[in-house]
């Protein structure tokens, strides 16, 4: 799992722009309470979608 900050670091994006993508429509995030969490493995699935679209 990684967390909101995690995510975007690891996509090169700023924190705000990573809570953005987090709460868009097909983004593979979890709420857990208050946290919004991300799984490593559908991140890359995501990933690997939105580059076969290029």
């Amino acid at each position: 799992m990684l967390s909101v900050p995690e995510m975007g670091a690891a996509l090169g994006i700023s924190r705000a722009g990573a809570y953005e993508l987090a709460r868009s429509e097909g983004f593979p995030a979890l709420r857990i309470g208050t946290r919004i969490v991300i799984p490593k493995d559908k991140l890359q699935e995501w990933v690997d979608k939105q580059t076969e679209k290029i």
